[in-house]
């Protein structure tokens, strides 16, 4: 018998069957101690939320603070309603458009693998920038509203219509552009909103069709475009892992 033999005899000797249990315990004990020293090092979700506010770039808040005190301004010294009527359509589409280089800079700056390969899914990283612009939307807004209502005496309906609907359209063009299963970029966004902003001034400029809209059909409008809205929303946080920078000769991972 020469030495490979004896090396092959002594294997098998002393070769021992796994038991199946010691290992699952093995595992289990593993992931225990694994997520033992992890849970120290991770972060809450108001700590991943402070983190998102200190990425956001402060920028478009400021914006959205100047475009909002222009039209305080333009309201303070336009006498006639048609000039009201145009500025406030203008503006709240542009409020709305200041939001997209934001919340899209991982498609644009190509880094959604990356967050992906995160802790916090992409989901989290979504709703976690739409939270902080809602935040600081809403208390703009808040302001804006009653600095004209009771500075300017102007009502709040005509502040519901004149601002707060196209600025609703708006954001429905916005998230159902880009949260669409066809590829679409900022560019086709910003240019659909360009062209609501065309319709709308058809119907605010013109006395006819505008006096025509009663109250409730503007109420139904508004009610209308929130409830899509809010169905684009979801549709993003449900299907935002599926929004992959590839071009169309590239694999993509659905």
């Amino acid at each position: 018998m020469n030495l490979e033999e004896q090396l092959m005899t002594y294997k098998k000797s002393v070769q021992k069957k796994p038991q199946e249990e010691k290992m699952q315990e093995t595992i289990r004990a593993s992931k225990e101690v694994f997520f033992a020293s992890e849970q120290e090092k991770m972060l809450s979700y108001h700590e991943f939320l402070w983190s998102q506010f200190k990425l956001v770039q402060k920028r478009w808040w400021i914006l959205q603070f100047l475009l909002l005190s222009m039209l305080g301004a333009a309201l303070v010294s336009a006498y006639e309603e048609s000039y009201i009527q145009r500025g406030m359509g203008i503006m709240a589409a542009i409020f709305v458009i200041l939001i997209i280089p934001e919340l899209w800079k991982n498609r644009s700056c190509c880094c959604m693998e990356i967050e992906e390969s995160s802790y916090y899914s992409l989901r989290q990283i979504y709703s976690a920038r739409m939270v902080l612009f809602g935040i600081v939307d809403v208390l703009l807004l808040t302001a804006f509203c009653g600095t004209m209502t009771i500075g300017l005496n102007i009502e709040f309906t005509r502040l519901l219509v004149q601002f707060l609907l196209p600025m609703l359209v708006t954001a429905c063009i916005c998230f159902g552009t880009l949260c669409s299963k066809h590829i679409m970029d900022e560019t086709v966004a910003m240019i659909l909103c360009i062209l609501w902003c065309g319709i709308w001034l058809v119907i605010t400029l013109d006395e006819k069709i505008y006096t025509m809209i009663t109250l409730p059909i503007w109420l139904i409008c508004i009610g209308l475009s929130f409830g899509f809205l809010c169905i684009a929303i979801c549709r993003i946080l449900n299907n935002c892992s599926d929004y992959w920078e590839v071009g169309f000769d590239e694999i993509r991972i659905e």
